[in-house]
């Protein structure tokens, strides 16, 4: 009878932790901590001029823009996704560029994250801005569709 009572005892604990685990394992895997982490890859990989990596992270029919400021007014840059890579891949010097803060909305298969950054190039701070992301979720996972950033030298930190 004894023997009995250890066993249940030991067989609930058992069931509680592994319950307790998976909604441990649930809350950690999230799309807001997804879309976090593919951002963080993709800037480490900027980082070490590793453009293959860079190039998951992007949709095949994905827009870079940033916006230039002219005046009182913007203006509307496009870049190339590709151009980006190869400048990237081959850069000679480090290019570092540091998400201040994250904030990530997810509506089902639709995400978007706001990144305030500081950008540097060898170590030397360069410039801040914005990053707007929009990503879809597809079977490789979230991937990067849009990006428009704004770029200025004052007002940063």
């Amino acid at each position: 009878m004894r023997n009995s009572r250890i066993i249940k005892t030991l067989l609930l604990a058992g069931l509680f932790l592994a319950g307790a685990h998976q909604a441990l394992f649930a809350q950690q895997v999230n799309p807001e901590n997804e879309v976090r982490d593919l951002l963080q890859v993709f800037f480490i990989a900027m980082k070490k001029k590793d453009s293959a990596t860079i190039q998951q992270a992007f949709h095949v029919d994905a827009v870079m823009q940033t916006v230039v400021q002219e005046g009182s007014v913007a203006k509307l840059g496009t870049n190339d996704v590709s151009d980006f890579l190869k400048r990237v891949g081959t850069s000679e010097v480090e290019l570092d560029e540091r998400l201040l803060a994250y904030s990530i909305q997810v509506d089902g298969l639709l995400a978007h994250a706001w990144t305030p950054y500081e950008f540097y190039v060898d170590g030397k701070f360069s410039h801040c801005g914005v990053n707007s992301f929009q990503l879809i979720r597809t079977a490789e996972g979230w991937q990067i569709t849009h990006v428009i950033d704004t770029r200025r030298k004052e007002g940063c930190r």
